[in-house]
């Protein structure tokens, strides 16, 4: 069972593929994680990837999926993996299609989790963090004791520059403009499924979890 999940920044398809992974133990695999891998092992891969990310270059398509290749050769994805946060654009997708079919295999779902961009501006608004020892609240699902105010350290909780309705804005305009058009690629292949992101998590994951037995 091998998985691609798709949706925009905040659309929680981070979130689900966790889910995913714990249901049916495979791995959930973000190229992030994997690079940071490879990197602290000084693997060759990681070795070219960081020579691009030392000097705030993105790392070329062709070598990501070489790094992705060798993550999902490895034993525990025998049974299949969840990939988070890849592909983003046409030519990474395509670049890993062929990869995987010279290798005789292919992605069977392609997940989009879809949520309305002003839900996501008002989900990611309501955030507060604490700068002095990381915790996380939300305004509306999981308020602090105090109103801004921390409930572990008490210290001030701050809407981080992040999730500023605006910069969520501008994310999730780039990700329209380069990684929508990933669902008519997976459309066209006759693997995407569509799921409301709006509802809550386990209702989102008892969809997937039924397209995913289909």
């Amino acid at each position: 069972m091998k998985i691609i999940m798709l949706g925009a920044p905040g659309a929680g398809k981070g979130t689900q593929a966790k889910m995913i992974a714990d249901k049916y133990d495979i791995p959930h695999i973000s190229t992030g994680d994997i690079f940071r891998a490879n990197i602290k092992e000084g693997t060759p891969l990681g070795m070219e990837a960081k020579q691009y990310m030392d000097k705030g270059l993105l790392v070329p398509d062709e070598l990501t999926v070489k790094i992705l290749l060798d993550r999902v050769a490895k034993k525990d994805c025998q049974n299949g993996y969840v990939l988070d946060g890849f592909p983003r654009t046409i030519p990474q997708a395509e670049v890993l299609d062929k990869a995987l079919g010279e290798r005789g295999d292919r992605i069977d779902h392609a997940i989009d989790v879809d949520v309305p961009d002003e839900n996501i501006v008002k989900r990611m608004g309501g955030r507060r963090a604490c700068l002095s020892c990381g915790a996380t609240y939300h305004i509306e699902h999981v308020p602090p004791k105090q109103e801004g105010i921390c409930d572990v350290c008490g210290q001030k909780l701050v809407l981080r520059d992040d999730d500023k309705p605006e910069t969520v804005q501008n994310r999730l305009n780039v990700y329209h403009e380069q990684t929508q058009p990933l669902i008519d690629f997976y459309r066209n292949k006759g693997i995407l499924k569509t799921v409301d992101g709006t509802k809550d998590k386990e209702e989102v994951f008892e969809t997937i979890e039924a397209v995913l037995k289909a």
